[in-house]
């Protein structure tokens, strides 16, 4: 069973969303209906508008779990073992070599049969 904090906190979790997606709506109609201003005032203005959806966001029961996920992903991020340069260059290099002998491949396939089509046909 839920307790009474949990209800309560997604009701406010509803309305928490809708302000966000207000904020979203009228950082879109704003743009289009200040469209003659400038860019710069724009920008800065949906900057902050994104910054305050993103801060009403946040605090959702969602909205924390989405920002615990981005913390443990980063932890996971540290945990990879990134390729030297130079196994870098030669994964690249291989890749490279790969593709083009699978072009020229195709490349000689297309052509057989186009000119086994244009025998055909005459």
């Amino acid at each position: 069973m839920e307790s009474k904090a949990d209800q309560t906190a997604s009701r406010f979790d509803v309305l928490k969303w809708l302000v966000v997606f207000v904020l979203i709506a009228v950082g879109v109609v704003g743009n289009y209906y200040y469209s003659s201003s400038s860019v710069l005032y724009r920008v800065l203005a949906l900057v902050a508008m994104g910054i305050v959806a993103a801060v009403i966001a946040m605090q959702t029961d969602r909205g924390r779990r989405f920002a615990r996920l981005l913390k443990e992903a980063k932890v996971e991020i540290r945990k990879v073992v990134w390729p030297t340069r130079q196994e870098l260059v030669q994964t690249t290099v291989i890749v490279i070599v790969f593709v083009l002998v699978v072009a020229l491949l195709m490349w000689g396939m297309d052509s057989l049969i186009s000119w086994i089509v244009s025998g055909i046909i005459g």
